[in-house]
């Protein structure tokens, strides 16, 4: 038999970032530069002449796309958070533009890769002097914006404590289902707002390109080494897509649920299990930047009310909502040893 707390069932599932609104207006001025810089360079390449800069322009275009779907999925969280359609709010939506730009990160590093593969076998003549101011035009857009960017992508958000639980008391259950200690991505970004890091990636990946390009440009003018210009374009290309690789595993995990945060779970039980009391069965996930849900169920010989044990989690504050079970078990009491 279940007994339901309907005021408590009843509540907003709004577990957005702690920066979100401060990480969209970021994320929407490098947008502003990256396209104005995109332009600007289409435009002085189409009246100039040169290939230097059509190409560097419709390079920064990818870019602008890219970011630009990061800062979409800041307006669409925000604008949808209280949408009783999303079960557990909107604070993943972040996490699957994050793994969108990660797929067109990889997208534009294979693209690097095949040019400068095409140009190491097939060298073309390069007009050094007009390359190298491109790349030293793109390099400052790009430390402006990772100057923009770069603060919230390595900040971890603060905690808040959201008393939005669930109480389910089940008088009458089995034992449950043993132990979940599974571990997920790395715990460095159990916290961290993917969306911004793709951004960030994206930004910095533009970033190497252009110091690589500045130092291959300058040793094939000043030495004739022609030849690295291609090589260090590849060398580039394979360390954006190891970190499109490492941001698309990070963010699958959140979108599958996966659990990320061992330490966590550990707390979980261990504010939980208070004399014979045990955690027979715990799921724990992301629903947002450093917003976790939970899904306790615990057996002991005489269960307390739920309300009980969600006060033992009190000061596990990135636990924004629980649902307890509670299971009598007094003919097989669990052992001290762990779940029964």
């Amino acid at each position: 038999m279940h007994e339901h707390r309907t005021d408590q069932l009843r509540h907003e599932h709004v577990w957005l970032g702690e920066d979100h609104e401060r990480n969209e207006r970021r994320t929407w001025w490098v947008v502003a530069l990256t396209l104005v810089m995109m332009v600007a360079e289409i435009a002085g390449g189409t009246v100039f002449g040169s290939m230097a800069l059509l190409a560097d322009g419709w390079h920064m275009a990818t870019h602008a796309g890219a970011l630009g779907i990061a800062a979409l999925a800041y307006a669409y969280a925000r604008r949808h958070a209280r949408n009783a359609r999303f079960s557990f709010g909107t604070g993943k939506v972040g996490d699957l533009a994050g793994f969108a730009s990660a797929l067109l990160l990889a997208a534009v590093a294979l693209l690097i890769a095949v040019e400068s593969g095409r140009r190491l076998l097939a060298p073309v003549s390069i007009e050094f002097g007009e390359a190298i101011l491109v790349a030293t035009l793109g390099l400052a857009v790009n430390i402006v914006s990772a100057v923009l960017l770069g603060g919230g992508a390595h900040r971890h958000d603060h905690d808040h404590d959201h008393d939005h639980d669930h109480d389910h008391h089940h008088a009458h259950g089995d034992h449950g289902h043993g132990d979940d200690r599974a571990s997920g991505p790395r715990q460095a970004h159990r916290t961290v707002d993917h969306n911004l890091r793709a951004a960030y990636l994206h930004v910095l990946a533009d970033a190497l390109t252009s110091v690589a390009a500045i130092a291959a440009l300058l040793a094939g003018r000043y030495l004739g080494w022609v030849w690295l210009d291609p090589v260090i374009g590849i060398a580039g290309a394979l360390v954006i897509v190891r970190w499109a690789l490492g941001l698309m595993r990070d963010t699958g995990a959140v979108l599958l649920d996966a659990a990320d945060d061992p330490a966590l779970a550990r707390a979980v039980r261990a504010a939980i299990e208070v004399g014979d009391e045990r955690v027979s069965d715990l799921h724990l996930w992301r629903v947002g930047p450093g917003r976790h849900a939970a899904i306790v169920q615990l057996v002991a010989a005489a269960p307390l009310e739920p309300q009980v044990y969600k006060a033992r989690l009190a000061h596990l504050s990135q636990i924004v909502h629980v649902s307890i079970e509670a299971h009598r078990c007094p003919e097989h009491p669990p052992g001290p040893g762990g779940s029964a």
